[in-house]
């Protein structure tokens, strides 16, 4: 299946293909055909791909495995920007119009997250080096790195923006969810560069309009748990951490609002009025490059921006 959270719905009743792989035996044929009975009750027979097992399961892989490469071939870039001038969200827009290659997943991003991108690169790197194929698992495992080294850059920046950490400073941490218009946090970017803030002294408000509080906590008990931490640096990081019911009350005092899921809420919010309830720097970091401010009163910071 290549159905998306947040349009599963949408996406398998719009298919822009189903795959169905089956043994190429008499009995896996029969299986093959009974699928495509079904689904081209409402699919186009010639969007319905008929595969041999390996290649149905391959393409799932890679399916995903490319669209992971864009977004981290983007971020990878965004860095760069912010060295040289250029402005990546200029740059995507100029790439993405090449018919070639198309505007989709080329926005830059704090990262991405999820159960299924890094997990089907790993099977896939996985089935790569069981194969001796050690240059294309390597070449795929690369896409991880990116990734990780954009939710890492993200942190650190967070961490130099903010200065001195004498005056116990505060961040906002605005979105759990991996991505908009869902619940799920698996993977999410905010768990890591939440645990990144918190082992650097630095406390976290967090908010999301659906992750729910306990949830939350547990994300980053799990990854606590994953890295060995004892359990007194795991209760002294807890305390570190507040869960809000409300976006006002996770940006009051904090001298930092990050920006790490696309909630479109976030679009609405008087920001004007929001940084007159932070402290010190007031800086607002928009790592999903979402917000459309033109108000230079408001401390803006972008990805990919110099």
């Amino acid at each position: 299946e290549f159905l998306a959270e947040g349009t599963a719905i949408q996406d398998l009743y719009k298919s822009d293909r189903v795959l169905i792989g089956g043994d190429q035996t008499k009995t896996g044929q029969i299986a093959v055909e009974s699928l495509v009975n079904i689904y081209k009750k409402w699919v186009p027979e010639n969007k319905i791909l008929r595969t041999n097992v390996w290649s149905s399961e391959l393409s799932k892989l890679v399916s995903n495995a490319m669209l992971a490469q864009r977004i981290s071939s983007i971020n990878s870039l965004s860095a760069l920007c912010e060295k040289t001038g250029a402005d990546i969200n200029e740059i995507s827009k100029a790439v993405g119009m090449d018919s070639r290659i198309g505007k989709d997943f080329l926005k830059p991003s704090v990262g991405f997250g999820g159960s299924c991108f890094q997990k089907d690169i790993l099977n896939l790197v996985y089935i790569a080096r069981s194969y001796g194929l050690d240059e294309v698992a390597d070449y795929w495992h690369q896409v991880i790195r990116i990734n990780d080294y954009q939710k890492q850059r993200f942190a650190t920046s967070i961490i130099k923006l903010i200065g001195d950490k004498k005056n116990n400073p505060k961040v906002s941490v605005l979105g759990w969810a991996f991505k908009q218009n869902t619940n799920d946090s698996r993977e999410s970017a905010s768990i890591y560069v939440t645990d990144i803030l918190l082992k650097n002294k630095i406390s976290v408000n967090v908010y999301d309009p659906l992750v729910p509080r306990d949830k939350i906590i547990s994300d980053l008990i799990q990854l606590w748990l994953l890295q060995k931490l004892p359990k007194d640096k795991v209760d002294s990081l807890l305390k570190m951490i507040k869960v809000k019911d409300n976006y006002i009350d996770a940006i009051k005092d904090s001298s930092l609002a990050a920006i790490l899921t696309e909630w479109e809420e976030f679009k609405t919010y008087d920001w004007r009025d929001l940084i007159k309830k932070m402290k010190n720097s007031s800086i607002v970091y928009d790592g999903r490059n979402i917000l459309p401010l033109q108000d230079k009163s408001i401390n803006l910071i972008k990805l990919g921006v110099k």
